[in-house]
């Protein structure tokens, strides 16, 4: 992928080796699960489609979350010059602020207002609650901010058999891609929708998210190449395959030896995949109408 010469964003808080959300971050309260952590990670879960097993991680770790809100967020470092990874994704993120700022009032007739990507390691703060490595990364419509633990992309390699800049730069653009759900109001009609329907319903919906957000990492991409040339050799693929590996189906059958279709909340790898391209070949905000095809 060729990013050296596309736009730089500023809209980084870099909070790695900063602490902020483990150890004696978070003090045991002794008195269980509090109501507001039950909220919260309910509420993550509505947003992000992420199983609330998965956000719980233990009663020890909500618990702890409880704790946190009225402390402030850790500061954010100094840029480094010399550390590539952030440097690659200031160039990610600063791409999709200028292919959405021209693309969204283009397309949609809104004005685009760009998210903050916060960088941080094993544990932090979000508008959402806490937020941890085994979350993933995720985007928090509360506060517009994708929250990556960079570390995702060295199981991306390991555990998926996915890696690359651009399958990297998809995921950031994934995030980005619910953050223009939010502008355009679909995530306030889903979540609203959510609480009318059955467990089943609402994962079907979270699934819809989910493929919509590939969908318009896509058109990021197809915007981005357009403009600076950025796909070069193998790009493609890469990131396909690496769509396909955090399918529903492929991770429930690597972690159980089968699928359970009504629990996705996703999309199997054949649907990942075929958004992503559905995004990628139209460059169009409207091709990616996941809800009504």
């Amino acid at each position: 992928m060729r990013y050296e010469d596309t736009p730089v964003s500023e809209n980084i808080e870099d909070r790695r080796g900063m602490g902020g959300g483990g150890g004696g971050g978070f003090a045991m309260g002794g008195g269980g699960l509090g109501i507001g952590a039950i909220i919260v990670i309910f509420a993550i879960s509505y947003f992000t489609g992420i199983s609330p097993q998965v956000l719980m991680g233990g009663a020890d770790m909500i618990a702890r979350n409880s704790q946190s809100y009225n402390q402030p967020a850790p500061a954010s470092r100094q840029a480094d010059a010399n550390d590539p990874m952030r440097n690659f994704l200031a160039h990610v993120l600063g791409q999709t602020e200028e292919v959405w700022k021209t693309v969204l009032p283009q397309q949609t007739g809104l004005n685009y207002e760009p998210a903050t990507l916060v960088l941080y390691d094993g544990a932090t703060r979000s508008g959402c609650g806490g937020a941890r490595a085994a979350m993933g990364p995720f985007y928090c419509p509360i506060d517009k901010k994708v929250y990556l633990d960079t570390s995702f992309f060295r199981d991306m390699k390991t555990k998926y058999g996915g890696g690359g800049e651009f399958a990297y730069a998809y995921v950031v653009a994934h995030e980005i891609g619910h953050h223009v759900q939010d502008l355009l109001g679909i995530l306030d009609k889903v979540d609203a929708a959510k609480e009318r329907v059955s467990q089943t319903q609402a994962n079907a919906l979270s699934v819809r998210v989910e493929l919509q957000a590939d969908c318009l990492a896509g058109v990021w991409a197809a915007n981005a190449n357009q403009k600076w040339k950025i796909l070069e050799q193998g790009d493609v693929e890469r990131a396909i395959a690496t769509a396909q590996a955090i399918g529903d189906d492929r991770l429930q059958e690597q972690a159980r030896g089968y699928a359970v279709p009504d629990s996705f909340t996703h999309g199997s790898a054949a649907q990942r995949s075929k958004w992503l391209m559905a995004g990628l070949k139209s460059g169009q905000v409207d091709s990616c109408d996941t809800f009504s095809r």
